[in-house]
């Protein structure tokens, strides 16, 4: 699809203090070059600054009146210099015409000269006039350009921004469904042990995923806010596991005001478990701690299934986009034979 091209220079709002600077410029030259002299002209410097700034004057005025024309082909052609050249020939022709108008008015109404002494006069006009329209048009080529330039760029970010949204919104789609099918699976494992415990875990549940629900739309949250969050998940897990997972989280409170990708820490706790054994012969231990290049770190000793039936990785990709997305940070993970380690940097509002 073609955009509207930008609106061209004619119609600018300080036009005709620039005609008046031009007019005066070229007649300041005339004088210091002698130009009245060499040629012998005989016409009185009003007249002389007069024709100058008429001809300067109907130059512009012609080609901002054949502007519209032009401006509606720019709107809907591509090739844009056949355009632009097409115009700037229109502005000469009637360029022409109204510049030869104009002297011969000056020249053979007012002061009665003869056709043979008109011609130089005439010549030096026209010469005038045809420079005068070539300056307006390349500059108004050079505006053109700049602005659909610029207008090109700023389409190009908002584009990029719009793809980047709506990424964002999908990869956080994600979440509601994966956190609600695993921890349905707990839920249903409960209900079979333990009724009482059952309830409990109900009423951390919605907890738990009310705040899903409440910040899912939240590009950041705070550290306080997602700490307050995980607590009730942690008893969840604790209540499935018991003595086969330990979890000790240690994010001194002057961290607190930190960012981070909001459920980030469910989501690598649930990667963790989802990856290794858990049981009591064989505790899972997390760590989540903050270090002191303003990173929160969560790392689990490594004790991997053999096999992780139908893993989407869906969790921890997700960090990944979702960080990358929203600051252009990377995430780190780690590996080695004894702990699996991510570390997320801590963001600030901008």
């Amino acid at each position: 699809m073609l955009c509207n091209a930008p609106a061209i220079m004619f119609t600018h709002r300080l036009r005709y203090l620039f005609i008046l600077g031009l007019a005066v410029y070229t007649y300041l030259n005339t004088v210091l070059c002698e130009v009245y002299k060499y040629f012998n002209i005989g016409i009185e410097w009003y007249y002389a600054f007069g024709t100058i700034t008429m001809v300067t004057l109907c130059i512009w005025e012609g080609s901002r009146l054949l502007e519209p024309g032009f401006q509606k082909r720019l709107n809907t052609v591509k090739n844009k210099v056949n355009i632009l050249i097409l115009f700037f020939i229109a502005g000469g022709v009637l360029t022409t015409l109204l510049t030869a108008g104009i002297v011969f008015l000056v020249s053979m109404v007012l002061h009665k000269h003869s056709f043979a002494e008109t011609v130089m006069p005439l010549k030096l006009n026209l010469i005038y006039a045809w420079l005068a329209n070539l300056l307006f048009h390349l500059l108004n080529a050079i505006m053109f350009y700049f602005t659909e330039y610029k207008t090109k760029l700023v389409e190009a970010e908002s584009l990029k921004i719009m793809t980047a949204q709506a990424e964002l919104q999908l990869v956080k789609s994600q979440i509601n469904p994966h956190f609600l099918f695993n921890n349905l699976n707990v839920l249903s494992a409960l209900v079979m042990k333990n009724t009482g415990e059952a309830n409990r875990f109900i009423e951390e549940f919605s907890k738990v995923f009310r705040y899903i629900l409440n910040n899912h739309d939240k590009e950041l949250v705070d550290i306080k806010t997602e700490l307050n969050y995980i607590k009730p998940y942690i008893f969840l897990l604790q209540k499935r596991f018991a003595e086969g997972l330990h979890i000790e989280v240690n994010i001194p409170e002057d961290k607190e005001r930190f960012y981070i990708i909001p459920a980030s820490l469910q989501m690598l706790i649930e990667n963790a478990i989802k990856h290794n054994i858990v049981s009591k012969s064989r505790p899972l231990h997390i760590d989540v701690h903050v270090n002191g290049s303003n990173t929160l770190v969560v790392t689990n000793n490594l004790q991997l299934r053999e096999s992780v039936d139908n893993s989407t990785r869906i969790g921890l990709n997700n960090i990944i986009k979702r960080y990358m997305l929203v600051s252009g940070r990377q995430v780190e993970v780690h590996k080695d034979d004894e702990a699996f380690t991510v570390t997320l940097p801590l963001l600030t509002l901008n």
